[in-house]
């Protein structure tokens, strides 16, 4: 199909592919406070994510991105070595933060209640993985930590170690 657009003044015409859809990119301005509740929460000691960009993607184009959830560490996690036991998911369980989780229920999945310590600080673990992990920061998370990252942040810093993937 030819459009007739313009691009900063100037007439485009041709034949114009869409790209694929992307989240609506959003400022580091409504990530900040985010993360801040999470980085003031005094039992959190570290919390990461990995971002890349596969090198394939079973013929589907390789997209950049947040790779799963993000991981959070508290005080009583010290001792969990593997950041996968350590991610915060809607409807998995967190060693120390709890979970809500659901269950099926005849044709319908049904919310459980939350059970763990804290709900409120759950919950603001997982408002900044639903951030994190939703695409509407990309561009900002690329950006600060660059592509083929794992990032952790602590209360002191935030250290970027390549990550090695397939």
């Amino acid at each position: 199909m030819t459009e007739t657009k313009s691009f900063l003044g100037i007439p485009v015409v041709g034949d114009i592919n869409e790209g694929g859809k992307r989240p609506k990119q959003r400022p580091i301005e409504d990530l900040a406070p985010l993360m801040q509740a999470v980085l003031d929460d005094p039992t959190i000691v570290e919390f990461g994510w990995t971002q890349y960009t596969p090198y394939f993607n079973d013929g589907d184009p390789c997209v950049f991105g947040v790779r799963g959830e993000i991981w959070v560490r508290t005080v009583t996690d010290q001792d969990v070595d593997d950041k996968y036991e350590l991610e915060v998911s809607r409807y998995g369980g967190h060693p120390s933060l709890g979970e809500r989780g659901r269950t099926w229920s005849g044709s319908t999945y049904v919310e459980k209640p939350y059970e763990g310590p804290d709900e409120a600080r759950y919950d603001r673990c997982l408002a900044l993985n639903d951030a994190i992990e939703g695409g509407e920061f990309l561009d900002v998370l690329l950006d600060a930590f660059g592509d083929h990252a794992e990032i952790t942040v602590r209360k002191d810093g935030i250290q970027v170690e390549f990550y090695q993937h397939d």
